[in-house]
């Protein structure tokens, strides 16, 4: 077994690796010989480093045509089994994460951890528009709380459409698992000029399944859920660095970051297990002997 202080930089990026395909904690330290410690500790350490690195530099985007969206997920119980006196206390049951797609550099500009409700909408966006290099065309789901979110951050300098999708009845007697058919959609202008054609959801729900898919804590029906809100938000920030910046779109054939410009290569899981910077060993006192009498 590997401890956290020996682990050099090609061990941390075995890591990452398992973790960014959709490894768990516990299958990841058997796979790379070392303790779910260790793991859990690599991806606290690396996940605020790319958190921290993408705040900077996603920044002055080119995008043209945004899609948002939210994807459910649940932390340490889903709301039926949290406990009463937990009740209420966001990181306990059911947690949303936000996310804004550009549909032609497939860069994922920022991203929101919180309730479905106005507010985390709003942090959304204010965050979208202070990325953005010009005007753009957007489109959401039909939550409505999208709309006074856009309003208060891009005002009118924006062309805003919501798709709103028709479902009818759920399958009989799988009500639980199979989501009910989808009889047609509904494009509702809402700000500006959108251009019909480009009224669409359809690149941000292919993100959401691929971190349903790259995430195993995302992932249905498993016991691999985060335990713990903080490790959840880990998870998505290495998820998204390794997305926009370390792994080739297979469309683009660059990565999201290279399209958008913030990039000039593809990033190695080295350089992104380099973000996390190597304490210098504290100094120590002088040695003094100790002398018995």
């Amino acid at each position: 077994m590997f401890s956290m202080n020996r682990l050099d930089i090609k061990k941390r990026a075995q890591i990452l690796h398992l973790l960014v395909e959709g490894n768990s904690l516990r299958a990841t330290a058997r796979i790379a010989d070392v303790s779910r410690n260790t793991v859990d500790k690599l991806l606290q350490d690396v996940g605020s480093a790319c958190l921290d690195y993408q705040d900077k530099h996603l920044r002055n985007l080119p995008c043209k045509r945004v899609q948002c969206d939210e994807i459910w997920s649940f932390v340490y119980s889903k709301d039926k089994n949290v406990p009463e006196e937990l009740k209420g206390v966001f990181g306990y049951g059911d947690v949303w994460t936000w996310t804004a797609i550009c549909a032609d550099s497939k860069i994922v500009s920022c991203w929101h951890v919180g309730p479905r409700d106005a507010y985390s909408a709003k942090v959304l966006m204010e965050d979208l528009a202070g990325r953005l290099a010009s005007r753009v065309q957007l489109t959401t789901d039909g939550l409505r709380v999208y709309v006074d979110a856009v309003e208060g951050a891009f005002g009118a300098d924006i062309d805003f459409a919501q798709l709103i999708k028709l479902y009818g009845p759920a399958p009989e007697q799988e009500k639980r698992y199979s989501p009910a058919a989808c009889n047609g959609v509904q494009r509702k202008k809402i700000n500006g000029n959108p251009k019909k054609r480009d009224i669409s959801t359809s690149y941000v729900e292919r993100q959401n399944l691929t971190m349903r898919m790259s995430m195993r804590r995302f992932t249905r029906l498993t016991n691999a859920f985060s335990k713990k809100l903080e490790n959840h938000m880990h998870a998505i920030s290495l998820h998204y660095m390794y997305y926009n910046f370390g792994r080739i779109h297979q469309t683009l054939r660059v990565t999201p970051a290279m399209e958008a410009g913030v990039s000039d290569h593809v990033w190695t899981l080295e350089e992104i297990a380099g973000l996390v910077k190597d304490e210098l060993p504290k100094k120590r006192g002088p040695y003094k002997k100790r002398i018995s009498k």
